[in-house]
């Protein structure tokens, strides 16, 4: 019956990795080594970049040692992380997540991905920056 061969699909797809990706995993084990150590590199280098810029245009952001973000404090510019996300987006196009979506502990900060090029970091730096100082003058 249908339903029998749509649970036995779905049981296997979460059960393991299809086959096609076992075999990509075990060929980026044997031979993606230079290019795994370039993409580290990379996102090193974006992730000091930005979390640089962050701190230049007035945003207290410590260095991640994680994943690809950036959580930053926007507590001195008197808004909360919810307004300072809302007011960023209509004034300068640049998405940001709101530190409470991740918890309480997360209010007053804002989530920043940096996981793209280093061209569009740093656009989204001179609009971030140009948003904060709007704020003060």
């Amino acid at each position: 019956d249908v339903i029998d061969a749509m649970m036995k699909i779905h049981q296997y797809s979460i059960m393991c990795a299809p086959t096609v990706a076992q075999e990509a995993a075990l060929e980026a084990l044997k031979n993606g080594g230079n290019a795994m150590l370039e993409m580290k590199e990379s996102y090193r280098s974006r992730r000091g970049f930005f979390v640089r810029g962050l701190n230049d245009a007035g945003l207290q952001c410590l260095l991640p040692h994680g994943a690809f973000y950036a959580f930053a404090s926007v507590k001195n510019t008197g808004l909360s992380s919810e307004e300072f996300a809302e007011k960023l987006l209509r004034a300068e196009h640049v998405a940001v997540v709101p530190g409470e979506a991740f918890g309480p502990g997360g209010a007053g900060f804002i989530r920043c991905c940096y996981a793209t090029s280093a061209e569009e970091l740093q656009e989204a730096l001179i609009r971030i920056k140009r948003f904060v100082a709007s704020l003060k003058g």
